[in-house]
């Protein structure tokens, strides 16, 4: 399971990650008004994450910790995704300073995709639903539930 997030720190701003294969779903939040709002989504490959596109949201969000997102299933195991979620983590420590949180993101994707369906359809959202903005979501959720775990 994620490491213990009980311990409260001084408030600041915190990213999330919504670590995939093909995309990393990215939100914003703080930690004083508890709340989080989705970004944008980053290209991965081969090659793994996008990394510039990485700099230029630290550089301009200047973040005080990331969390990201731990893929588990259903019976509580970790997915075999999970080893390339905590090496993304381990990277995103190592490269920035940044102290990183891991956190359960079990069915985020799915909670993030029916909230944009839910505001498409009473009409707070115009345009349809991309994958990058269900990633974004996604790392939304994913920062809401830390934000919970907090004391």
């Amino acid at each position: 399971m994620p490491e213990d997030t009980s311990r409260v720190d001084p408030p600041g701003l915190v990213l999330a990650f919504d670590f995939g294969r093909r995309r990393i779903g990215v939100a914003c939040g703080d930690t004083l008004s508890r709340s989080a709002s989705p970004l944008t989504a980053i290209t991965a490959g081969p090659q793994g994450p996008q990394w510039s596109a990485i700099d230029a949201l630290i550089a301009e969000w200047r973040p005080a910790r990331a969390v990201v997102g731990l893929p588990y299933n259903v019976d509580d195991s970790e997915s075999p995704m999970g080893a390339k979620a905590r090496e993304f983590a381990a990277m995103l420590e190592s490269r920035y300073r940044l102290p990183v949180n891991l956190v359960d993101e079990r069915y985020s994707s799915l909670e993030a995709a029916a909230r944009l369906r839910s505001a498409r359809q009473s009409g707070l959202r115009r345009r349809r639903v991309a994958k990058a903005d269900v990633d974004a979501a996604a790392a939304c959720v994913i920062l809401e539930r830390w934000f919970t775990t907090r004391t």
